[in-house]
């Protein structure tokens, strides 16, 4: 293994990307970039602004007002961690809206890749073998079925206290997969050179054991 690599992992919405990117990073003592919350954090500000992510003109003058940033396993977005607020169903369809808008790609992968030349990380998303870092010397495809994606997040919210419908989670993961799959700019696909993991019916200890074979 080189003194700087890359670990990209891929996948759809709910597939644990996040939990085992992180903990992939702790075991290898490597940094984490979650690009997924940094979309969310961009959907949060969109949501909280009241601005249409249909409206360009808006969005570009938002995103040059908007800085983001990882601090100690936090997400700071201008200046503020946001952690708490980003992980809610509702921020998660309007990511999924405003990942597929070209101006918040580009600023985000400038960002990203700019991270990737400066030393090892792991980073998870939906195009991070296929578009952001094509060159990662690791490629992982993470996923599990809807069914048990669903299940996952069900749980989770519920542990947190929230009332959910557990049919409502399903319908999102399936209508997310849906958008993620068919956008036009950077798509969710397998990149050619990644390995697949499906986690449908592992343990998290599993699966993290699992990358790390693929890794070493």
């Amino acid at each position: 293994m080189s003194d700087i690599y890359r670990i990209a992992i891929d996948g759809p919405s709910g597939a644990g990307k996040s939990t085992i990117a992180k903990a992939v990073a702790a075991r290898l003592g490597i940094d984490y970039i979650d690009t997924g919350a940094m979309y969310r954090a961009v959907g949060y500000k969109v949501k909280q602004s009241g601005i249409d992510p249909d409206d360009a003109e808006a969005l570009d003058k938002m995103l040059a007002d908007t800085d983001i940033d990882f601090t100690e396993g936090r997400i700071l977005l201008d200046g503020k961690d946001v952690g708490d607020v980003i992980r809610t169903n509702e921020i998660s369809m309007m990511a999924s809206v405003v990942s597929a808008k070209a101006p918040v790609r580009a600023k985000l992968v400038e960002i990203q890749r700019a991270m990737g030349t400066r030393k090892s990380i792991i980073m998870d998303g939906r195009d991070i073998g296929t578009n952001v870092l094509k060159d990662a010397e690791y490629k992982i495809y993470l996923t599990a079925s809807a069914e048990e994606r669903a299940d996952r997040r069900y749980k989770e919210l519920v542990e947190k206290g929230e009332k959910v419908d557990y049919d409502q989670i399903l319908e999102d993961i399936k209508q997310r997969d849906y958008n993620d799959m068919t956008r036009e700019l950077n798509p969710l696909c397998k990149a050619e050179d990644a390995v697949e993991l499906d986690t449908t019916g592992m343990g998290i200890e599993e699966v993290i054991n699992a990358v790390l074979d693929i890794v070493k």
